[in-house]
């Protein structure tokens, strides 16, 4: 089975972006991406791959799911593949997308097309964002893992949104990063691990 992993970045007080939905403010240094796309190449958008010097193959997903909202900026960008086109790009959205070959559109009972893609073959599937989202699939994410910026945003865009219920994670890990983030991973026993 594959698992559904929610990896994004948040400030400390729990915002995955402002509440425009701008997430400039987190901090982006070079070592911190080096470090970041060396654990999951697969992570980096296309257009960035080259001037990073990012070229590793997929070490764990081969699809990407995203909230219209989390594409938004790839579309504004003219990236009519989007930021991934060497994923499987869902978008969940209800909403007409600039057509592409490289982007599906997820519409309807979102969690329930979610279970039938983590019940089909390949690798883990990576959550990109957003709040609504992953509020959304809450029950179906098998593991969270945070990129925690040193930045109190105040307000904006939760890391989950639509009344999530209260809940007991498992913590695994919590890793400094070079730039001051911390890389804390939770399991939520949704799944089990393969």
């Amino acid at each position: 089975m594959r698992h559904l992993v929610y990896f994004v970045a948040t400030s400390i007080d729990g915002f995955i972006a402002d509440p425009a939905g701008d997430f400039s403010r987190f901090p982006v240094q070079p070592e911190t991406l080096a470090s970041l796309f060396a654990r999951y190449p697969e992570t980096c958008p296309a257009h960035l791959r080259a001037a990073l010097g990012v070229t590793g193959a997929p070490r764990r997903f081969d699809t990407v799911l995203l909230g219209r909202r989390t594409h938004e900026p790839a579309v504004a960008a003219g990236l009519s593949d989007g930021a991934y086109p060497h994923l499987r790009q869902i978008v969940a959205t209800h909403q007409l997308l600039p057509a592409s070959p490289h982007v599906e559109i997820m519409a309807g009972d979102i969690a329930a097309r979610v279970a039938k893609l983590k019940d089909g073959p390949g690798r883990d599937i990576w959550l990109c964002g957003g709040g609504q989202l992953a509020g959304q699939l809450v029950d179906l994410i098998d593991e969270i893992q945070l990129k925690i910026n040193p930045i109190l945003l105040g307000s904006g865009i939760p890391l989950f949104s639509n009344g999530t219920e209260p809940r007991d994670l498992q913590a695994i890990a919590a890793e400094p990063l070079p730039g001051g983030i911390t890389l804390a991973t939770y399991r939520t026993g949704n799944g089990q691990r393969h």
